[in-house]
């Protein structure tokens, strides 16, 4: 299982990493956006900077998913990240949905790889849970 954790680890922090990287540093060109909703609600986003701050936490959670450091701390920096990234794609734009499937499975596995960490997040009074 160590194996599949780390496989699992690179990928998802590779991706992040990427990703984030181009969102700040712009190395992989973006075909044009045809008209839509989604094109409108991305460009709101990216000329008022707010994408730039998404760009370096990703960059942020992925490194230290990858680095395999504070790695329970990189999974909830890209939990939220994650799921901003399905509802933008099964909300308006479906044709990219794929790579936030895979990275959410990814992210799903190692959270339960890494569940004791986030035990107790769960418990109603964590000052008196045992510790996992």
């Amino acid at each position: 299982m160590k194996i599949a954790v780390l496989i699992a680890r690179i990928l998802l922090g590779l991706a992040f990493l990427v990703f984030g990287l181009n969102g700040i540093l712009h190395f992989i060109p973006q075909p044009p956006m045809p008209p839509s909703d989604a094109t409108t609600f991305a460009t709101i986003l990216m000329t008022h900077k707010y994408m730039t701050f998404v760009a370096v936490l990703q960059v942020i959670g992925g490194l230290l998913v990858l680095v395999g450091r504070f790695v329970p701390l990189g999974l909830t920096i890209l939990a939220p990240i994650l799921v901003n990234i399905l509802l933008f794609h099964f909300l308006l734009m479906p044709q990219g949905v794929a790579i936030g499937l895979i990275c959410t499975v990814l992210e799903i596995f190692l959270i339960f790889e890494y569940r004791a960490a986030f035990v107790r997040l769960l418990h109603p009074d964590p000052r008196n849970s045992p510790s996992a």
